[in-house]
């Protein structure tokens, strides 16, 4: 069966199958390190006929794009198979593979819609682990490795509401300060994908830690 795969005619099939296997990797190791900020929030709705377009392409309930791609990837395997299992059978011979892609992608496209919906419903914990990166503001975390310095930032791993691991790269808050690996560090505020910290022997925050 696994042979087929192998011909040219079914290639675009097997290139989405073992990228669908690497995704289903990276997702695993996921869950076994915390998460790896793989699953972006999306704040913009594009708006298609009054109802958003993300939602109805079924990341509108909070599905991670990761989780999303894999059964998209999925869809779009089995129904290339399917679609040059039938021509073979109806005409003797699989369809260019152009043409076969062109047909699984809006078959493989359409069955994802309900696939990735009924994923949403069955994976509630994933919907309530999509933040918006401000809201790791005014949380502790932990510098992992590195000395952060004003330009030069170090990688942190904070706890979310949610009891998430997110891993961000951080820089003092104030220029004269320097924050060592293994230090606590409260985020006060955020620059792009830069957040700024007070390191826990800052005098504002001896009080509090």
């Amino acid at each position: 069966m696994f042979s087929i795969f192998l011909t040219p005619d079914y290639f675009p099939f097997a290139v989405a199958f073992v990228v669908m296997l690497g995704i289903g990797l990276v997702e695993a190791v996921g869950l076994g390190l915390g998460h790896l900020d793989l699953h972006p929030g999306i704040d913009g709705h594009a708006e298609l006929d009054g109802h958003g377009v993300l939602e109805w392409l079924g990341l509108g309930g909070g599905l991670p794009l990761l989780i999303w791609l894999t059964s998209l990837l999925c869809c779009f395997t089995i129904a290339g198979v399917a679609v040059q299992q039938i021509a073979t059978g109806a005409t003797g011979a699989p369809l260019h593979w152009g043409v076969a892609s062109a047909i699984a992608l809006a078959t493989g496209g359409l069955a994802n819609i309900f696939a990735a919906r009924g994923l949403a419903r069955i994976l509630p914990g994933y919907e309530s682990s999509v933040i918006d990166a401000g809201d790791l503001l005014r949380r502790r975390g932990t510098i992992l490795e590195g000395t952060a310095r004003r330009g030069f930032p170090a990688r942190a791993r904070i706890v979310d509401q949610h009891d998430q691991a997110h891993y961000v790269m951080v820089e003092p808050h104030d220029d004269a300060d320097t924050i060592a690996q293994g230090e606590t560090v409260l985020l006060v505020r955020r620059e792009g994908v830069i957040f700024y910290a007070l390191p826990e022997n800052h005098p504002t925050l001896r009080p509090l830690l």
